[in-house]
């Protein structure tokens, strides 16, 4: 029997066998898009999924803010502006100063119900088309809002001084979390087949905290959106970049479906590493490397680079960029190769 991208993406994540790995294209960035348009002669993203042959079609749940649609919730700068694409997890959150949960009071948690509207949310799963994986691109990234809360450098420091307010923030937004996807899986859920989530803890050599902090303060809310994606039947794609090896068996613990990205220039995170060591406990996603491969490599060197995961993973992989976010370096005949050999039937 033939495989869908449907049934080939429950076989990809479940290490059944398929005729081909489930591929997914990522999320290409604004300034990419025109040179993709390009490439496939197409007008829009919904064709370029098309044109490429995406088993997937991914779409970001939409927030809003006094009306406006935006990309995040959170004022942690506490001048009305959330959607600011200069600002970084380095610079001073509202929290700063904060060193016990009674500190907090000042600030006014965002209420779920009013930051989503479920009109958006009939009309982004009507989006999706029925012989499509639907991918909620959901991210809950309770951790990274925590840290940007109060600046990264500060946010760390009080894991080990003051972990009760650190705990107190992260417990307010991963209720945030649970509150928004209860009302996304209530109201659109049946259009979905995948949700992504996720939050950045590695660098390229290692975790950017130890591993006990990791369960202390990522894990709890990791298990908590995972239980809650499970019982809507979803499966779910975890995301973190860099090298997080360490905590690997933790996510599998935790019930993750698909560990996302394989970003193979980190340290630890060689596809035939990653195979050997977890291969027969979870699946992933990624593997295409765009540190460098997807950046300068030839379409020839793209190929090869399917064909050996492929072979290494005949399933269990969803062949992808190495980053969810394609980016205006990449050329877009390199995301060609990708796919042409990604969708070959050997």
């Amino acid at each position: 029997m033939p495989f869908n991208a449907i049934d080939r993406f429950y076989a990809t994540v479940e290490r059944r066998p398929v005729d081909r790995p489930a591929a997914w294209l990522g999320v290409p960035d604004e300034g990419a898009e025109p040179g993709l348009f390009a490439e496939y002669g197409v007008k829009n993203l919904h064709e370029l999924k098309a044109a490429v042959g995406d088993d997937f079609y991914g779409i970001r749940i939409p927030y809003r803010v006094k009306g406006k649609r935006v990309t995040r919730v959170w004022d942690w700068y506490l001048d009305g502006v959330t959607d600011r694409k200069d600002r970084t997890l380095t610079a001073d959150g509202c929290f700063k100063d904060c060193e016990s949960p009674d500190d907090l009071g000042f600030f006014t948690w965002p209420d779920p119900a009013q930051s989503i509207d479920r009109e958006d949310l009939k009309a982004m799963g009507a989006q999706v088309p029925p012989e499509k994986t639907g991918l909620g691109l959901l991210w809950s990234v309770h951790f990274q809002d925590t840290c940007a809360s109060f600046g990264l450098q500060t946010a760390l420091m009080n894991m080990l001084a003051n972990p009760e307010v650190v705990e107190a923030v992260n417990s307010h937004i991963l209720n945030f979390y649970l509150a928004v996807n209860e009302i996304f899986y209530q109201t659109v859920g049946d259009r979905f087949h995948a949700v992504l989530m996720g939050n950045d803890m590695g660098t390229q050599r290692g975790l950017m905290l130890s591993p006990a902090l990791v369960r202390r303060f990522v894990m709890p809310g990791c298990r908590a959106l995972v239980e809650q994606a499970h019982h809507y039947g979803k499966k779910v794609i975890y995301h973190s970049c860099g090298s997080i090896t360490d905590i690997i068996p933790d996510l599998i613990d935790a019930g993750v479906d698909v560990i996302h990205p394989i970003q193979a220039q980190a340290a630890g995170m060689d596809p035939r590493n990653l195979k050997e060591r977890y291969g027969n406990k979870v699946a992933f996603c990624g593997g295409v490397d765009t540190q460098y491969l997807l950046v300068q490599g030839s379409p020839r060197e793209v190929a090869a680079k399917v064909r050996e995961l492929r072979e290494l993973f005949p399933t269990g992989l969803i062949i992808s960029p190495s980053h969810e976010s394609i980016l205006p370096d990449v050329p877009p005949r390199n995301i060609r190769a990708l796919f042409e050999e990604a969708k070959r039937i050997y």
